[in-house]
């Protein structure tokens, strides 16, 4: 069984904002916004076939958590 799709925006100590996958070394994106990461990280997981988006407070504790449906079916078919 496979972990869940994740992406975690968060507050950088640069001031600008994060798009990064739990575990990774480095961020996936950056903006100097935290809704431009907000739009990023769910463009990114729709791609991915969905996932889970948490949002984080600039002082790190969650503010919200989202679960983000699959973007790009490559099947026009239902079923």
């Amino acid at each position: 069984m496979s972990k869940p799709n994740k992406r975690l925006v968060q507050h950088r100590d640069d001031g600008n904002w994060e798009v990064r996958k739990p575990g990774a070394s480095r961020a996936s994106a950056i903006t100097p916004t935290q809704s431009g990461a907000i739009d990023r990280a769910r463009e990114i997981l729709s791609n991915d076939n969905g996932g889970e988006l948490q949002i984080r407070s600039q002082k790190g504790t969650i503010r919200k958590q989202d679960t983000v449906a699959p973007g790009n079916d490559p099947r026009s078919s239902k079923g």
